[in-house]
């Protein structure tokens, strides 16, 4: 079986070095908050190409944090309203419940999959205080137009990076087109931690220290605490070990393109659409999605085939049962890419000859 994902054979190859890290923090004796995070910091922070690096305890807890530190700053209020894609995995959407804050879903684009700037406007009220994007499957929004429709109406942009660590457009990153960025270093991501991980990112000196203290107990200073925070702390071992992997996180960028690029320019089957990106740097392959009209038919298919495949996601967010508020709702678009969409194997340890295998596979389905 060509497994979807095989994170044993993607981490194994930095086991000498991940294991020195392992040894180094064991070794210091401490655990938390110390100078494994504080390089890794400044590190992601030099990456992306922002001021701010914070490392926090997993990507629902970045968007939550910063939305929950512009409350504190009297940014946000409760009711107020954040546009967000209709077709986004759900976490993206909770960070703005969680908050007391409105979701406001936006169709995506059929193509991109990402949230379309031409339908965002219209959903603008005198309630709405911020977009955010996120960047689905690895491919960045088209931050251009969201930024100049945010700069209109005086909105706050917060960017979901979870999927996209190294998108590039324009000279710039993921997770420095917005006010401010949440990433994920869930195992599974571009950038994975060997457990749970998130950072966020931020050129805002002011948002930075807000959420420092809120992810610490909302502790600026031992003892004593500026607001009722929470603990969501990265702990010094994944820091360190995503200092590993970050190392190398361009150069398996780059495998998973030549993946892609084979997987678009050798699948031709009429019953198979294959995504389509806007520009090859912008686009980082998270995940390669096909849709097909008979997804479950294909999806067995090439299980039967020994092809591993996952379906992201197979239920919207407005048809789930934590939003049935929602459920009578009609999103065309979203609805049929959550009914289409199945998600191929796609790794910087993917064989050629597997690779071989999925695209002859495919086009004699």
């Amino acid at each position: 079986m060509i497994k979807f994902l095989d994170l044993l054979e993607i981490n194994r190859r930095h086991k000498e070095e991940l294991t020195k890290a392992f040894e180094r923090v064991l070794d210091s004796g401490w655990y938390i908050m110390g100078n494994e995070l504080n390089a890794f910091e400044t590190d992601f922070a030099a990456y992306c190409g922002t001021k701010h690096a914070i490392g926090v305890a997993n990507g629902l807890d970045a968007l939550i944090l910063i939305i929950r530190a512009y409350k504190e700053l009297g940014i946000f209020q409760d009711g107020d309203e954040i546009i967000v894609p209709a077709n986004t995995y759900i976490a993206s959407i909770l960070a703005i419940s969680a908050n007391n804050l409105i979701p406001v879903l936006v169709e995506p684009n059929i193509d991109t999959y990402n949230i379309d700037p031409a339908l965002i406007e219209r959903q603008i009220t005198a309630k709405t205080k911020a977009i955010l994007p996120v960047h689905l499957y690895g491919q960045l929004c088209d931050m251009q137009a969201i930024n100049a429709i945010a700069q209109k109406h005086q909105l706050k942009v917060i960017e979901d990076s979870a999927q996209a660590h190294g998108a590039t457009s324009n000279g710039k990153r993921a997770g420095n087109f917005g006010d401010a960025t949440g990433f994920s270093f869930y195992p599974g991501k571009n950038l994975g931690a060997l457990g749970d991980g998130g950072a966020i990112t931020t050129n805002d000196d002011v948002l930075n220290d807000s959420i420092r203290a809120l992810l610490n107990y909302g502790s600026h200073k031992k003892y004593e605490n500026l607001y009722k925070g929470v603990n969501s702390r990265l702990d010094e071992l994944q820091a360190a070990l995503l200092g590993v992997k970050l190392k190398t996180l361009d150069q398996e960028t780059a495998t998973k393109r030549a993946i892609a690029n084979r997987y678009l320019q050798e699948i031709n089957n009429s019953k198979i659409i294959s995504p389509k990106i806007a520009e090859q740097s912008a686009h980082v392959w998270h995940l390669f999605v096909v849709r097909t009209d008979n997804r479950d038919h294909l999806q067995q298919y090439l299980t039967s085939n020994g092809i591993q495949t996952i379906i992201h996601y197979p239920i919207p967010p407005h048809q789930q049962q934590a939003y049935k508020e929602w459920n009578n709702l009609s999103y065309r678009i979203s609805e049929t890419i959550h009914r289409e969409v199945l998600s191929l194997p796609l790794s910087p340890v993917l064989k050629p000859e597997e690779v071989d295998h999925v695209i002859k596979t495919l086009n004699e389905y």
